[in-house]
């Protein structure tokens, strides 16, 4: 953990300085440390984006890939040797990691545990570690938020403070909310129909009911510094994953739609001016008889009146030669 005490320590101190040097804030105030630890929060969650995009395309695929997948389990449903062998080959042909939803979390845990011990222990007992001195750390340790609540202390050990046991619930919850909203979010908006029943869509309702479960258990006994970071941390994930879906939607889904009915609408806004112009100055046409014309017919003549416009016959030459 020390390479990532340093990292974390710099990034915090950095922007604690920012805070205390630049916009004149109390150094050692609870808001200023709050503030601190958002500023940390974004600096890590603006380093995780191209992991984060890569997140997004393996999620996408994953979706796009379930009819495939489908396939395989209806043929190679009885051996499933061969099912796993053709379902990895499906992915390597695909470009596709089914692990890849998970490296997010996977990769903010050590920074999670390094922030739990930077304020469970150094913090708490005024002991700096890496860039974080004793004399920031006492600071960061003695920090109250609104001047009652210690950064440093949790839902569980509090110190008989209601104040406390209050903002951390409100903080658990935040956290909880947030974490199901955003992987519901994921859910209801950007899978296709076909990827709802399969085995990722199932992994994904696992996710989506476990996840925040275990953030409330395990929320009751973070620092309140901690649970400020990670409320930050699930509050920057929800808008990314807003802006992406809502931009760059996966095909066939709710948000697909959604985004062709905009488009859409914002082209018919931008085509209403050429529109009224070329009803304020119709051209003005004849109308055309499209109807066949009747034919016209001759006026009925007398057998008199056809004799002479027939004229004389011409004289018929006798039979057999001439006599």
């Amino acid at each position: 953990m020390t390479p990532l005490y340093y990292a974390i320590s710099a990034v915090l101190v950095a922007w604690h300085w920012l805070f205390t040097n630049v916009l004149q804030m109390n150094p050692d105030g609870g808001a200023t440390w709050v503030l601190s630890i958002i500023g940390l929060t974004v600096t890590v969650r603006a380093a995780l984006i191209p992991l984060f995009v890569k997140q997004i395309n393996s999620s996408r695929n994953m979706q796009l890939i379930q009819p495939k997948v489908k396939e395989l389990q209806k043929k190679y449903g009885h051996d499933r040797e061969r099912l796993a062998q053709e379902t990895m080959k499906l992915y390597k042909e695909s470009g596709t990691n089914p692990f890849a939803s998970c490296l997010p979390i996977l990769i903010q845990m050590p920074i999670f545990l390094a922030l739990f011990r930077l304020l469970d222990h150094h913090a708490a007992n005024g002991s700096g570690i890496a860039f974080l001195s004793d004399e920031l750390a006492q600071s960061f340790g003695d920090a109250e938020l609104f001047g009652v609540v210690p950064l440093k202390a949790t839902f569980l050990n509090n110190g008989g403070s209601v104040a406390v046991q209050v903002v951390a619930a409100l903080l658990v919850i935040a956290m909880t909310a947030t974490t199901f909203t955003t992987q519901r979010q994921l859910m209801s908006k950007n899978m296709p129909a076909d990827a709802l029943s399969g085995p990722y869509a199932q992994q994904q309702k696992l996710l989506l009911y476990v996840l925040p479960v275990v953030f409330a258990v395990g929320g009751i006994a973070f620092p309140i510094g901690v649970l400020v970071y990670w409320t930050t941390s699930n509050l920057w994930t929800m808008g990314q994953q807003f802006y992406v879906i809502r931009n760059n939607p996966a095909p066939g889904t709710e948000a697909a739609k959604a985004k062709a009915e905009r488009d859409r609408l914002k082209a018919e806004k931008h085509g209403k001016p050429q529109q009224a112009t070329a009803i304020a100055a119709p051209e003005v046409e004849e109308p055309v008889d499209k109807r066949p014309q009747q034919r016209q017919q001759p006026k009925k003549q007398s057998r008199q009146q056809r004799k002479k416009s027939s004229g004389p016959r011409p004289a018929s030459k006798p039979e057999g030669g001439t006599q």
